[in-house]
């Protein structure tokens, strides 16, 4: 009895392959993003001048147009150092870009994560954009992703808000890796 049943559902998913039974499909959107792209421009300049001061000079690293900054290896040609910072983007964006919002000596953020990659979140655009901040930062979230908080589940202070902001232009720059600039360090590691 046991053998016919099993020979009936195999005969089934014969069957149901041949004759247009559903096959399972790939969750579209993967890797999941937030909805939220801010249009509030950046200034690469200031970016450049606090990362390099974050690094204290001592690391060549390559900018996105989002202001993405990717720490690459000391020396490398332009062409190989815009290649390892494209492959450290791509393995954050397809794994999953847990963040770590660290606040400066300067009053600014940086968001880090779980490979050499930064936001810089200026305290100046965040002053000014504060309010924009606050209204969109529930979209800065990727879809169906939970951050837990001392407020609660996906619940955030103004700090959060701030680095959930930030976080949005590491996906900008992730999903569409477009290289400005290539710094070099100026000063030498001991």
């Amino acid at each position: 009895m046991k053998r016919a049943f099993a020979t009936l559902f195999f005969a089934m998913g014969i069957f149901s392959g041949l004759f247009g039974g559903e096959k399972p499909k790939k969750e579209a959107g993967f890797p999941p993003v937030p909805e939220w792209e801010p249009d509030i421009q950046l200034p690469e300049g200031k970016i450049i001048e606090r990362f390099s001061y974050y690094t204290d000079g001592k690391k060549d690293f390559v900018v996105f147009a989002h202001g993405t900054c990717v720490i690459v290896t000391n020396g490398l040609s332009d062409a190989d150092a815009k290649q390892e910072a494209t492959a450290t983007l791509a393995k954050i964006f397809n794994y999953h870009p847990d963040m770590k919002p660290v606040k400066m000596d300067d009053g600014n953020i940086l968001v880090q994560y779980n490979h050499p990659a930064f936001n810089v979140v200026l305290d100046e655009i965040t002053k000014k954009h504060m309010k924009t901040i606050e209204t969109h930062h529930q979209k800065a979230l990727a879809r169906a992703e939970v951050l837990i908080t001392p407020l609660g589940q996906n619940k955030f202070d103004e700090f959060g808000m701030k680095a959930l902001f930030g976080r949005c232009y590491f996906f900008m720059d992730a999903k569409k890796p477009v290289v400005t600039k290539v710094v070099r360090k100026t000063k030498s590691e001991p």
